[in-house]
């Protein structure tokens, strides 16, 4: 796990990283896209979920590491860290949605 924030897996039921069921409300599935699209993909499907629920992104492009958590600071998004995703590149980030 790299240092950018408390995120390690996806948590356990009543985890304020997770949703109602132990995890993220919505994944998106980035990896293979290159730079913008993950955060393009990440822009069309953030509103399926409510505010204050949680979003796990898979990405495997570099530039994903400094454009998710920017884009969240952009946009009023908690960005909560990035794991790396086992066995395979990429890594996966947690976002609470804000308002």
């Amino acid at each position: 796990m790299s240092g950018d924030g408390p995120v390690s897996g996806h948590g356990t039921a009543g985890d304020d990283r997770t949703g109602d069921n132990g995890r993220p409300d919505l994944t998106v599935d980035a990896l293979g896209q290159r730079c913008p699209l993950p955060i393009i993909t990440l822009a069309r499907r953030i509103t399926e979920v409510p505010v204050g629920r949680l979003i796990e992104v898979l990405a495997d492009d570099p530039a994903a590491v400094s454009d998710v958590p920017a884009w969240c600071a952009l946009k009023s998004h908690e960005f909560r860290g990035r794991s790396d995703l086992a066995g395979r590149p990429g890594w996966s980030f947690l976002i609470r949605r804000g308002a």
